[in-house]
């Protein structure tokens, strides 16, 4: 990727260009880091750009940004530009065409706004991005709160960053963002969401949800995760503390985990403030039930898509159930392992474990049952169907689902094991009239 990157900035460089690395790789490179992708920020307008490559695509004409695929990498070619006034919180009114220092001083934080001449391999720093780098800091670039008046994510932003890459955020940084927090109100749920998303499958995220509660932040996201600070749980089964350091202490167990897994983690006791009470010990009681309610307005207010809001949903719900396998009937314990989600299930299932007692005792029986179950025994061949009860005179109607059902419950309690035997009990239980 880089070389094929060099390469494109050397045919921008022998047209009379200049052209540098900009923003996330040149900072992980001085991190020592392997970048995900490359920026390429120019001093060639998006019409030259367009004229040495034919076949780039405009992702952002009027911002001076094309699109070059080469290699099957994708490589962004901006024009160094100058942001004109922002009236929407997100992107700037117009542009104007400028220099490299110039594009540099537009940008968020210092450490983002390094550039590299690929052919020398000199670093370009115009805001002490370098010595932030190395006192491991995100500080806005310029005023920090004109930064984040700009453009509001940022204040979501720059947790992240901070939390990627383990740095701290500058004093006068951290003090913007908690006087601007209410500005995240304006951003797009799909952004919010999108930036949640990157803080929630990285490690660190606890700290991240830490620094979002101090700054002011997660009241406006996330509420519902706020209720749970001082959230009280009876020290016998809780000693870590209240529902949110459980929930911290949860998020810490997983290993880059999906985001659906993680959500899930993150509200799976969103359910205990509400039905918080005090009876002979603090009680949850149905809080899995009141918490799925929860994540599923959660889910729509992120705008999750249906197939990751009813997966989150559907752990939330069942991240009780699971801790119950062991006492389960069997036919109970093969229909669970077998559904789709049950492989995440498990893993929060795991880190839930960890981060209340620490023990693993139920976990460890659970994973050696699911692990060892054949599919054929999960999932068994029926021993009659739908059409068989129709061949011996039954009208179809809810009445098949309630009969199929209890007769597969027999067979994965190995009660009934032929079709013979099957029969057998279908007679035994729904006789026919006559």
């Amino acid at each position: 990727m880089i070389e094929t990157a060099t390469e494109i900035c050397r045919m921008l460089i022998e047209a009379g260009h200049q052209a540098l690395f900009a923003g996330g790789s040149v900072r992980d490179e001085c991190l020592g880091l392997a970048p995900k992708d490359v920026d390429i920020a120019t001093s060639a307008t998006p019409d030259q750009v367009a004229e040495l490559f034919p076949d780039c695509i405009s992702v952002g004409a009027a911002f001076g940004v094309q699109m070059v695929i080469r290699r099957g990498h994708h490589f962004e070619i901006a024009t160094f530009r100058r942001d004109g006034g922002y009236v929407d919180g997100r992107r700037p009114s117009e542009v104007s065409f400028t220099d490299s220092r110039e594009d540099a001083l537009r940008r968020d934080f210092t450490v983002n706004a390094l550039f590299k001449d690929p052919v020398t391999g000199d670093v370009l720093d115009f805001v002490g991005g370098r010595e932030d780098l190395d006192a491991r800091v995100i500080r806005a670039v310029g005023d920090p709160g004109t930064r984040f008046a700009e453009d509001h994510l940022r204040l979501l932003r720059a947790v992240r960053f901070a939390a990627q890459l383990d740095f701290a955020i500058e004093a006068d940084t951290y003090a913007a963002i908690q006087e601007h927090a209410s500005l995240l109100s304006t951003i797009s749920p799909e952004r919010i969401r999108n930036e949640l998303e990157r803080i929630m499958t990285q490690p660190r995220a606890s700290d991240a949800f830490r620094q979002l509660l101090d700054m002011g932040l997660l009241e406006v996201v996330l509420p519902e995760i706020v209720a749970m600070v001082g959230c009280d749980q009876p020290p016998e089964f809780h000693p870590e503390g209240d529902v949110f350091t459980h929930t911290m202490l949860v998020l810490d167990q997983l290993e880059r985990p999906t985001f659906t897994l993680a959500l899930g983690a993150l509200l799976h006791d969103v359910g205990k403030p509400p039905t918080q009470t005090f009876e002979d010990r603090i009680r949850f009681n149905e809080h899995e039930k009141v918490g799925a309610e929860m994540t599923e307005a959660i889910c729509r207010r992120l705008k999750l898509s249906n197939e990751e809001r009813e997966h989150v949903v559907w752990l939330v719900r069942q991240h009780m159930r699971i801790a119950a396998m062991p006492n389960m009937r069997e036919a109970k314990r093969k229909r669970l392992v077998r559904e789709p989600g049950f492989d995440e299930l498990l893993l929060l299932n795991k880190a839930d474990s960890l981060g209340s007692m620490g023990t693993l005792e139920n976990w460890n029986w659970i994973h050696e049952y699911a692990t060892s179950v054949p599919e054929e025994v999960k999932r068994p061949e029926p021993l009659i169907t739908g059409d068989d009860l129709i061949a011996r005179g039954y009208a179809p109607g809810p009445l098949f689902r309630e009969i199929l059902g209890m007769i597969e419950d027999a067979q994965l309690e190995n009660e009934v094991t032929s079709r013979e035997d099957a029969l057998a009990l279908l007679e035994k239980n729904w006789p026919l009239p006559g």
